[in-house]
């Protein structure tokens, strides 16, 4: 059996010059290594009291909505600004040249429920960590976070310093 990091195509000079895009498609378009993946972030949470799962756009629906159906647990969206119908709450954070803001449903998380956040990949880890604030802000308890690739070169996980982070892969540069 094939380890993830194999399923994982990486492309040199991508999108600039000295980076290596590690790209999630080639890990999706393979039943192995999907199932892989999954079950990966999943037993990240093997020991974790959790009642709620949550993905950032967009891929972590793509590998949060398993892991919730998985463990019979509801999912709640985490979208860009603009693209859920109901009342929500909005954080804005940093990106490299600018900001952006993504939102939530404001009646998706109960006060004291118990939450783990799925994404694809921490860079700066920005991303998530307005998605946590947001949790926290309904009176949800972040649990853990799961994240399928890490680029610890992007130093994202000391901006989840207070969280319990976990990721499958993780590689040494940007």
């Amino acid at each position: 059996m094939k380890k993830i990091e194999e399923y994982v195509r990486s492309i040199p000079d991508f999108p600039e010059p000295g980076i290596i895009f590690r790209d999630v498609t080639s890990i999706l378009q393979d039943a192995d290594g999907l199932k892989l993946a999954i079950d990966s972030m999943q037993d990240c949470l093997k020991d974790v009291d959790v009642d709620v799962i949550v993905g950032a756009e967009s891929r972590g629906f793509i590998f949060g909505m398993p892991i919730a159906y998985n463990l019979h647990k509801p999912f709640v969206l985490v979208r860009k600004k603009g693209k859920l119908p109901c009342d929500t709450i909005s954080r804005e954070y940093d990106l490299e040249y600018g900001t952006a803001t993504i939102e939530m449903h404001k009646d998706s998380i109960k006060p004291g429920q118990k939450v783990a956040i799925i994404d694809d990949l921490i860079a700066t880890g920005g991303t998530i960590e307005a998605a946590a604030k947001m949790v926290e802000e309904l009176g949800g308890e972040v649990v853990k976070i799961v994240f399928l690739m890490e680029l610890a070169g992007l130093k994202g996980r000391e901006k989840l310093a207070g969280y319990d982070v976990s990721s499958v892969i993780c590689y040494d540069g940007k």
